[in-house]
């Protein structure tokens, strides 16, 4: 299967295998359709792990918007992928998504996403090994997602896909072989606000996290050092800028980076130092 991956910059910024419900979608956008019906786009993005590659075999998303919820349900309808197949979702970071599905979908409520995922899904290793990504047997029928979602008649809707590779990828045991169990959170692409900055040296391999309480988002940095965590609530954040030890660069913080929704925070550049 041809690999391949279709980007587009996202405006403004996927669990323990429960997704993050998000209610009250908004667009500032009306479509020409101006009857009962809403347009319905899916993103993807990625919060990286430390692989070469990781590839996913996106093969169906349908969208349920009915209150049953088991897989058979009458209210499960397909929204057309744009490309199914693989899509490595390290090209997916610092404010990249990819648009996977658009559907028309009566006005109302909708409840869950399932996601559905091929068995060509591959991880490349920081040495160039690739190894298969096993996918338990429970999520053959796709991985549900809440939403909770109300969709309004002629406005359109945004709605992403974050996937976080490095906890979705769980090491089984010494057998050499991974499992993918995607975490994954849902957000309204104009939703919350974004952090963007840049760390430096590129060299020092740096590996940026926002926490606000309990909460953690991480990225890593392009090859320029730039950075950008999106779709992320409004508050203060301490951001952690982790160096690789074996650069012998030291990590380093920076406090009260405050993000507003709707808006992007450019934070301090920070130069970190042996």
């Amino acid at each position: 299967m041809k690999k391949q991956t279709l980007t587009a910059w996202g405006a403004a910024a996927f669990l323990l295998l429960t997704a993050v419900s998000i209610s009250g979608i908004t667009g500032c956008q009306k479509s020409e359709d101006q009857g009962g019906n809403s347009r319905l786009e899916i993103y993807l993005t990625d919060s990286p792990g430390d692989y070469q590659a990781v590839w996913i075999d996106v093969q169906k998303v349908m969208v349920n918007s009915s209150s049953d919820t088991s897989d058979e349900g009458s209210g499960w309808v397909e929204a057309p992928l744009l490309r199914p197949g693989l899509y490595n979702l390290l090209d997916l970071r610092n404010g990249t998504d990819t648009i996977l599905a658009a559907v028309d979908l009566p006005a109302g409520r909708i409840s869950q996403i399932r996601l559905v995922l091929g068995d060509s899904n591959l991880l490349v290793l920081k040495d160039g090994t690739e190894v298969p990504l096993k996918t338990p047997s429970a999520q053959q029928s796709g991985l549900k997602l809440n939403v909770n979602a109300d969709l309004t008649p002629g406005i359109p809707y945004a709605l992403v896909l974050d996937f976080d590779a490095a906890r979705s990828i769980v090491s089984a045991g010494k057998s050499g072989q991974y499992l993918l169990k995607p975490v994954i959170r849902t957000f309204a692409k104009a939703a919350g606000g974004a952090i963007e900055g840049v760390v430096l040296p590129d060299s020092a391999h740096a590996v940026v996290t926002a926490v606000v309480g309990t909460d953690t988002l991480g990225t890593i940095p392009d090859d320029a050092g730039a950075y950008k965590l999106w779709g992320i609530p409004a508050g203060s954040y301490q951001l952690i800028f982790a160096a690789d030890t074996a650069t012998g660069f030291r990590s380093d913080t920076l406090s009260g980076v405050q993000v507003n929704t709707g808006e992007v925070t450019t934070a301090d550049t920070v130069w970190l130092t042996r």
